[in-house]
């Protein structure tokens, strides 16, 4: 079990967040925890006066514990319906959107729309929602879909052309290109595949509202001041 605590003044209360290992949202390295979001809820619990533990959990267990845990908060989660109820909200992080990359030297791929992808042999991560919605558009495993085993093998196989597209969120797409220290431009979205959602602080559902509207404010005053936005360019050159 690896915990990271942000120390800081004496709190008025504690906050106990749980996350999985999702770069660079959040992630491990070196046995800290690091990422954007990570850095995001370290500066608005300061801000807001909370202590902060934060533990790297597979993504059911760290659910479930934020939903049992008084003072717990799970990241980085989409906000949906279903979820709604089940927890308190503080946010939104940002937009979580999925896109159909292409080697920008592609310039014969064209997508006018979403069943213009069955004419190309596409990548996505197995397992990933993003290869659910390829495959109830239409798409087949080993005829026109492509099911790899990470993002980064996924983007190895765009380079080497063994797919003509590949589906990624634009923060990991971002960071892995980063990791190969190639230019951003070297991809480009092809189709936008998923962008109705965002990304939230999901609080456990017996947090008093006072601290959950003293994070919010926190949150909101490091996105007026510009932080927020400071904190992203260290995760993303786009």
């Amino acid at each position: 079990m690896l915990v990271a605590c942000w120390a800081g003044c004496a709190p008025a209360a504690g906050l106990h967040a749980y996350t999985e290992d999702v770069p660079p949202l959040n992630y491990l390295e070196g046995g800290i925890v690091k990422g954007f979001s990570t850095e995001l809820l370290r500066q608005a619990a300061r801000e807001a006066g909370f202590d902060l533990t934060i533990e790297v959990l597979p993504w059911l267990r760290a659910y479930a514990k934020a939903k049992e845990t008084p003072g717990g908060v799970l990241y980085t989660v989409v906000r949906t319906p279903e979820r709604e109820a089940q927890f308190q909200w503080v946010g939104p992080i940002g937009p979580r959107r999925i896109y159909m990359f292409r080697l920008a030297e592609r310039g014969d791929i064209h997508i006018g729309a979403a069943s213009d992808l069955t004419r190309y042999r596409n990548g996505a991560l197995a397992g990933s929602a993003a290869a659910g919605q390829l495959q109830a558009l239409g798409l087949l495993p080993d005829r026109n879909l492509d099911l790899g085993q990470s993002d980064a093998v996924d983007l190895k196989k765009l380079q080497l052309k063994r797919v003509d597209m590949v589906a990624m969120l634009d923060w990991a797409m971002s960071w892995q290109l980063r990791q190969l220290k190639l230019r951003p431009s070297a991809v480009t979205a092809a189709w936008l595949l998923d962008g109705k959602q965002e990304y939230w602080f999901a609080l456990n559902p017996a947090t008093p509202p006072e601290q959950t509207a003293r994070l919010q404010a926190a949150l909101d005053k490091i996105r007026a001041d510009g932080r927020l936005q400071a904190i992203r360019r260290r995760y993303r050159d786009d």
